[in-house]
């Protein structure tokens, strides 16, 4: 299955965006700030740092979230499967070594990103692409046409939606 949405450069934007599969809208997603003082505060680290993303279907039920957490000196992403109420952490693992690979973990879980800046961001679980994402930048209406394919539905695509737009549109 494939999800297209139209994003605005704008990294600040809470508008909610729709995604659309064969046709129709399914979900919605957008940036949430818990308060305001967060979003002012957010602007001066350019709109990275208190980073959560929402999908919601289009009855507007909560289906999928990921945010960027970082404590200590130490940098993660945690999403959530509303639906299953299931937890997952996003990391990068093997950064010592100068080849930075992100893996998302859950209880029974283990999924790897391989992440590209111009081309397509699989999604790898036992070594299969389950997924995969990509943001082209159009240039004339200053957006980024997504894409996201599902081959096989290991994780749902709200939450990969939530994954994607956390850690391969904003990142670290």
């Amino acid at each position: 299955m494939q999800y297209t949405y139209t994003l605005t450069t704008e990294l600040q934007s809470t508008k909610d965006v729709e995604v659309w599969a064969d046709g129709q809208p399914l979900y919605t997603i957008n940036r949430v700030y818990s308060n305001g003082l967060k979003k002012l505060f957010d602007g001066y680290f350019d709109y990275r740092y208190f980073l959560r993303y929402e999908v919601k279907n289009e009855a507007g039920e909560l289906l999928a979230d990921c945010k960027k957490v970082q404590r200590k000196g130490k940098l993660w992403f945690e999403a959530y499967d509303r639906k299953s109420n299931q937890p997952y952490i996003i990391n990068y693992e093997n950064w010592r070594i100068g080849v930075p690979e992100l893996f998302v973990k859950g209880p029974d879980f283990s999924m790897k990103i391989d992440k590209e800046m111009e081309d397509w961001s699989n999604f790898i679980v036992n070594e299969t692409i389950v997924a995969r994402w990509l943001a082209v930048y159009q240039e004339q209406t200053d957006t980024f046409d997504v894409v996201l394919e599902v081959h096989k539905e290991t994780v749902s695509p709200a939450l990969l939606l939530a994954i994607a737009q956390t850690t391969l549109f904003i990142g670290a």
